[in-house]
């Protein structure tokens, strides 16, 4: 060491410099101490050509960077040159004392920029260490021209290179992923120039089989046309398996700053383009719930008439067409519906976010056709809807019931009329006058018969009349048919009576004057009329047809029938009586040679007659069981419907119930970040989803149990119509909570909230949340934001304020996604229409308007088609013809104004 030097001093290698981070262990230097001769030799031609690139602003160069710099009076003064300050004035002495503590004060002068140097001292630089004075250089260019670089929130290293990938992305057969290999066909290079300078190179013209041409033409047109020295060597590039890093960096950084000002426009541009594509989607979401909506209401505009028509059909077949429509309507028509409501509901949601999100003012759709609108329009159609199904069922129930009445009264018409044919004309008859004693005592014995025959009938007429009287009740379609012909049976019966007593009354005066009486006759019909009447009955009530609904009802028919088959056997005697009298008669007859005419005198019955209906009373009992035995086996069918019905229906109700509540607290419970909340509520939705296999096969068991014309079921308290109700409900719930949390993931990815940040709000919100039920009332809210930090003990005013934002409505309570969008807007910083204004005065050369050529050099066509057709005129002293007003159009984005 020289005496008298000032001691030697090492410094650091670069750790950190602002944004820019250089090396972080010592080691790293030493490994470059191991420097590839090839290279070595890159980096010496291109730091020379660099550093000269500055010193001949001063006057003057280097030929030798390891020799030149020795000294150190030419490097003070490069530092001077590239950060325009004064530096300490150099010692003019030539020891080595002298040149060390020149150096030593330049590299002061790089430690004070922010610069930490490891291993790199002045003894080495004087002694012209290559290695150490390429290291000292690559610390300057790194500090100087390379750290400032700064691409989308990236700097340095990472910003230069993330700058050439979109410059460069357009252009075929270029891929720049490193600053090494990426650069060796000289096509990336060419690629930079022509993006920036078209006119300087026709890059349709270049080959990738060409890289040493390539090359040479990019840095003869840098160093003729944009300043750039050439720095390279083509072939030495080529000729390297893997180019210094170094090199490539500082060369492509003169590059980089020489487009400095074209880039400065582009980022001008992009953010009139970011800002315009916001508009231009959220107007295209606008058209699109105007659309949905639109078609929607219209829907349901034509739908409530045809579900208010309650003009009921005449017959079944008709009636049950209906109901198959109305299910047809519920399973086809209404669920896509339901989907498109619950797809219109979270578009408007998310229309609304974007818009708040991009500080625009809320959307407004056109009147009517608010979600509230279509809610109600919705409600109204679910009323219409519940009470034309039961409408459906009563008119179904009620012409089930009109068609049997409607038989059964055809039926006691026709045994009726069948047993009143003649009855008038023979009681009309006079042949008692010409009668003898006998004839005249027969006859009267026949009208006595006839008389009790006539009174066993009053009841079939009532029961006529009441069938009669029911379906007018009923609103029979062909009562006017069912009134006339009850109204002649009673009138024919009223004549019935009036004859009798005339017939009677006839009699009776002639009957004094007869005294001998057919004792056997009599007794005979006495005891047939009855009988006769009995069984007469009896095949009435075993041919009568019958409606039931439950297996209860069907056994007690079967008992009922059962009783009457107990009293056959009291019958058959009874018939057996009957019989027996009238082979009295052929007895006596045979006995005292008396020659019957073989007609009772007292009736028309024949024992051959009782002998028939007694047959076929015997025939119509088997019959009756049969029927009977298919209507149980019809009931056990419908009861075994009910029950399977049932065991579903108390299983999918209960789970839809459950369901619901697990949605209704999963965005209290769910801990993570939201998209862990996402995934387990798409998780909840893809379970509920996969569920509806089982709603369908329900849907398919209420329709056996409708077409069998079951209609109660006491094995569970649901109904289809409840099912339905509620599946309906869950899916929109689930759609709803997940829409919630896409919501909270365009807040805080539009605003740049932490999840931290989200958790902490989510936290704050719950602990007052009591109710876990995503709101809180007003007193919660208050100490929620107290907890956040808000000074609200005396701040009535600051507290109003707040609440107009996240209670615009006043409905008393603050919803959880109100809470985040007031804390984000708090904490968060957007895009405004003093941003946007800004832009454009760069865009317009700061002019206070732009033209349409400007807009259409440098934006997008689309974007600069948008800008052309909204802005009105710039009207100015200075303003050229076509000349467009910026300023009025960037307030109207944000809704300052009218756009």
């Amino acid at each position: 060491m020289v005496v008298g030097a000032p001691p030697p001093h090492r410094h650091l290698a670069p750790v950190e410099s602002g944004l820019c981070t250089y090396m972080t262990q010592e080691e790293d230097w030493d490994r470059d101490l191991l420097l590839d001769p090839a290279w070595e030799k890159q980096q010496r031609k291109t730091f020379t050509a660099w550093c000269n690139s500055h010193l001949r602003k001063a006057g003057t160069q280097i030929e030798n960077i390891e020799e030149d710099f020795r000294n150190g009076l030419k490097l003070m003064l490069l530092l001077e040159v590239i950060s325009g300050e004064r530096l300490p004035k150099p010692d003019k002495g030539k020891m080595r004392f002298h040149k060390i503590a020149n150096v030593n004060k330049a590299l002061d002068f790089i430690c004070s920029k922010g610069v930490k140097l490891v291993s790199i001292g002045a003894e080495e630089i004087v002694d012209g260490n290559v290695k150490m004075t390429l290291g000292m250089i690559w610390t300057i260019i790194l500090r100087f021209a390379i750290q400032d670089i700064s691409v989308e929130e990236t700097s340095a290293k990472e910003g230069l290179l993330l700058w050439c990938q979109r410059k460069t992305a357009p252009y075929r057969n270029v891929n720049v992923q490193n600053f090494h290999i990426s650069w060796k066909d000289g096509l990336a290079l060419c690629a930079l120039i022509h993006r920036h300078r078209p006119d300087l190179i026709d890059y349709s013209k270049l080959r990738k089989d060409d890289p040493v041409g390539n090359l040479n033409t990019a840095f003869e047109v840098a160093e003729k046309f944009l300043d750039i020295p050439k720095m390279l060597d083509a072939e030495d590039i080529v000729n390297t398996p893997k180019p210094d890093e170094k090199a490539i960096m500082t060369y492509v950084s003169c590059f980089y700053h020489a487009f400095a000002g074209a880039e400065q426009a582009e980022t001008a541009a992009n953010r009139i383009c970011k800002v315009l594509a916001v508009n231009q989607e959220n107007e295209k979401l606008m058209e699109e719930y105007e659309k949905l909506a639109s078609e929607l209401l219209e829907w349901i505009r034509r739908t409530i008439p045809w579900l208010e028509n309650r003009a009921a059909e005449q017959t079944m077949r008709a009636m049950q067409q209906k109901l198959e429509d109305f299910r047809d309507y519920r399973r086809i028509h209404k669920p896509p519906r339901v989907q498109e409501k619950c797809q219109l509901e979270i578009n408007f949601n998310t229309l609304q976010t974007k818009l708040r999100l991009s500080n625009r003012p809320a959307f407004m759709p056109s009147e009517g056709k608010m979600v509230s609108d279509i809610a109600n329009a919705w409600k109204g159609l679910e009323q219409v809807e519940k009470g034309y199904e039961e409408w459906l069922l009563t008119e179904i129930r009620r012409l089930e019931r009109l068609d049997h009445l409607a038989e059964k009264f055809k039926q006691k018409c026709n045994m009726h009329e069948a047993w009143t044919s003649g009855k008038e004309d023979l009681l009309s008859q006079k042949d008692y006058e010409s009668a003898s004693l006998m004839e005249i005592r027969a006859l009267m014995r026949k009208h006595e018969a006839f008389e009790s025959d006539l009174a066993a009938h009053q009841d079939r007429v009532e029961q006529i009349a009441a069938i009669a009287q029911e379906l007018n009740e009923l609103d029979y379609h062909d009562a006017a048919t069912v009134n006339a012909r009850c109204q002649g049976i009673c009138d024919q019966w009223d004549n019935l009576g009036t004859l009798t007593q005339k017939r009677r009354d006839s009699l009776e005066r002639v009957e004094k004057l007869w005294e001998t009486i057919d004792q056997l006759y009599l007794e005979f019909a006495k005891r047939a009329a009855p009988f006769n009447n009995w069984m007469d009955g009896a095949m009435e009530d075993l041919q009568d047809m019958f409606i039931v609904h439950s297996i209860e009802e069907i056994q007690s028919l079967i008992t009922a029938h059962d009783q009457f088959k107990a009293t056959l056997p009291e019958a058959d005697k009874e018939r057996m009586a009957t019989m027996g009298i009238h082979n009295e008669i052929l007895k006596i007859a045979q006995t005292y040679g008396i020659k019957l005419s073989g007609i009772n005198p007292y009736t028309n019955l024949s024992p051959q007659d009782i002998s028939t209906k007694w047959d076929t009373v015997k025939h119509l009992v088997p019959l009756r069981d049969q029927m009977l035995q298919e209507e149980v086996a019809r009931q056990q069918a419908n009861e075994r419907l009910r029950r399977q019905f049932a065991a579903q229906a108390n299983i999918i109700g209960p789970w839809i119930q459950t369901k619901m509540e697990e949605i209704s607290h999963v965005s209290v419970d769910i801990a993570g970040s939201l998209e862990e909340q996402m995934n387990s509520l798409k998780q909840y939705e893809q379970n509920i989803i996969n569920y509806k296999s089982n709603i369908d096969k329900l849907e398919g068991d209420h329709q056996l149990s409708q077409e069998s014309l079951i209609f109660d079921n006491k094995h569970t308290n649901y109904t289809m119509e409840h099912i339905r109700v509620g599946w309906e409900q869950l899916l929109t719930t689930i759609a709803r909570t997940i829409n919630e949390v896409e919501n909270q993931i365009l807040t805080r990815d539009a605003k740049g909230i932490s999840q931290e940040q989200l958790n902490e709000f989510r936290a704050s919100f719950n602990h007052f949340d009591r109710v876990r039920r995503s709101l809180t009332q007003v007193y919660d809210f208050r100490a929620c934001l107290i907890s956040m930090g808000y000074d609200l003990v005396s701040g009535e005013v600051e507290f109003a304020r707040i609440m107009t934002l996240v209670d615009p409505n006043n409905t008393g309570v603050v919803t959880f996604q109100a809470f985040i969008d007031f804390m984000t807007r708090e904490t968060a910083e957007t895009d405004t229409a003093e941003q946007v204004m800004a832009s454009f005065k760069i865009l317009a050369s700061d002019k206070n308007y732009i033209t349409v050529d400007e807009l259409r050099r440098e934006l997008p066509p689309e974007q600069a088609e948008y800008c052309i057709s909204r802005m009105t005129r710039y009207i100015g002293p200075d303003s050229p013809p076509g000349a467009l007003d910026y300023i009025s159009f960037s307030s109207a984005l944000y809704g300052e104004s009218d756009l």
